[in-house]
């Protein structure tokens, strides 16, 4: 991400806040999109909307520039003899799908068992967070998480249930409001075994 410098002898003017630089290429592309919806992109109110496009995207899709398991990587080993589940649920998080671009919004729900190692609980919501800022279809975040976590911790068992609105069902085609999806994956003790299972879905709240 290209930051404009703020020192004294560098400043620029027309960015004092030295936001992140958007290529001409960029608006151009974002100019040809408002036009083509019925807009014109050179009166007053959308001037300026081709950068702040730019920039949004850049926020939205920030989960590409890191690997979410480097959030795990942090690990304790006392934990006093705690061999119980460790859970963190309604996690906001924002998405975007990868077919029309739409929000997708919604809340997560993390769960796993620990074989003698455990992580910060706002590591948790850092990975979610990671795969959510990229291109995504639900059902896949769901899974990515659940393996992110499954392959660093190396837990008895991962269970992540993830509940969210999807903008392209909202805004467009059916427009369908106030309808959730809800995807989950389980993997280990929590797959393996129904009481285990039962445990951990109850204390999600399902």
């Amino acid at each position: 991400m290209n930051y404009v410098c703020a020192h004294d002898d560098e400043f620029d003017p027309d960015n004092p806040l030295g936001k992140p630089d958007v290529p001409e290429h960029v608006q151009d592309a974002i100019r040809t999109l408002l036009e083509w919806a019925g807009d014109d992109p050179a009166r007053e109110g959308l001037l300026d909307t081709p950068k702040r496009v730019g920039r949004a995207w850049l926020e939205y899709c920030e989960g590409y520039k890191e690997d979410p398991a480097i959030h795990l990587t942090r690990q304790f080993t006392e934990v006093g003899g705690y061999d119980e589940i460790v859970l963190l649920k309604d996690i906001p998080f924002q998405s975007h799908c990868e077919h029309h671009m739409a929000p997708i919004t919604g809340k997560a729900a993390i769960a796993y068992l620990p074989n003698k190692k455990v992580v910060g609980i706002s590591k948790l919501a850092r990975v979610l967070h990671g795969y959510a800022h990229r291109l995504q279809i639900q059902e896949r975040l769901t899974a990515e998480v659940a393996q992110c976590i499954w392959d660093n911790l190396e837990p008895h068992g991962v269970a992540v249930v993830i509940e969210a609105q999807h903008g392209c069902m909202t805004g467009r085609g059916v427009k369908t409001h106030g309808v959730e999806m809800v995807t989950s994956r389980i993997l280990g003790c929590f797959l393996e075994d129904h009481r285990s299972r039962k445990e951990v879905m109850s204390l999600m709240g399902y």
